[in-house]
């Protein structure tokens, strides 16, 4: 009778012998893929970051070579230009003043002067009609301060009942004397309104004046104006002896810029535009009383003492 065959239950790789021993090999864990991809990705951008610096770093270096570059050829391009010479600033004062016509100086002092020069007109009661002023007499004046005080000539006020300024813009006012010195011929008054925009006469030292300097002499003559003339300073330090014999005046300047009546009390004004006299007498062994070419002329210093300006 025949057996069946019994088989084990214990487990052995097959195609191996019974007696030999059994080692099974621990798989090696897998390593996920993400974490492989990640690690490649990673790889990457840094490797990218590094490129892109590299090349930020190429660009700038690469444009301020240029930029050096540039500034090398264009200097030959763009040469330094020479420093003036005086021989180059001496032809172009020439070039100047051969091709432009540039205002006298007489003008010039005149202009620097004219905003101050006020037409001053006296008024005395008609011997008629008392209520009515009759003009008297007309003369020049000179804004000394802001406050619109203008120095004039004592004769052009003297035994006035009225006075009266015209400004350089046409305004006009009532004027009150407020000092007075007969020796030197010379009056201070004050207007009741002054023009907002006045400005002073700038005054000057006769002490600076030689024979032979220009001077201007800026007024109303005979109610016109305001006038300009121009001349010199002929002489300094001297007399004037009033027609009437009463009064002699000294240290006056002598100058032959036309004057006439009309001038007295106005300023007489250097080739600076200041004012360094005031016009007070004209010469004339006539009787005329027309310019025949001396005047004379208060010093600003003493006319200062009217008003009680500093001395210079």
């Amino acid at each position: 009778m025949k057996r069946e065959a019994v088989f084990s239950k214990s487990l052995r790789p097959v195609g191996l012998p019974v007696h030999a021993p059994t080692f099974l090999a621990t798989p090696a864990p897998e390593t996920p893929a993400a974490e492989t991809q990640g690690f490649t990705t990673i790889s990457k951008q840094g490797f990218l970051k590094k490129l892109c610096r590299w090349d930020f770093a190429a660009v700038f270096l690469s444009g301020a070579l240029l930029s050096l570059l540039c500034v090398g050829l264009s200097q030959p391009l763009y040469p330094a230009k020479p420093a003036l010479s005086q021989r180059d600033i001496d032809a172009a004062v020439m070039h100047t003043l051969q091709t432009k016509e540039l205002p006298s100086q007489s003008a010039k002092a005149a202009a620097s002067v004219q905003g101050a020069v006020v037409h001053v007109q006296a008024y005395v009661a008609d011997p008629k009609n008392k209520d009515i002023d009759k003009e008297s007499g007309v003369g020049t004046g000179v804004v000394i301060k802001d406050d619109g005080t203008i120095l004039t000539n004592y004769h052009v006020v003297s035994g006035a009942k009225k006075l009266r300024v015209t400004f350089f813009d046409g305004t006009e006012a009532d004027a009150q004397v407020i000092g007075v010195q007969p020796e030197k011929d010379l009056a201070v008054i004050k207007p009741n309104k002054i023009p907002d925009d006045l400005e002073p006469a700038i005054l000057g030292s006769s002490q600076q004046l030689s024979p032979g300097d220009g001077v201007v002499a800026v007024g109303f003559p005979f109610g016109i104006g305001p006038s300009v003339s121009a001349g010199v300073v002929s002489g300094l330090n001297r007399q004037f002896k009033s027609p009437d014999g009463n009064q002699v005046m000294s240290g006056l300047i002598q100058f032959d810029a036309a004057a006439n009546p009309g001038n007295s009390g106005g300023p007489l004004v250097n080739m600076s535009g200041e004012v360094v006299g005031i016009v007070t007498a004209i010469l004339n062994p006539t009787s005329a009383r027309t310019f025949i070419g001396i005047g004379f002329a208060t010093t600003i210093e003493s006319a200062g003492s009217a008003v009680g300006l500093p001395p210079f």
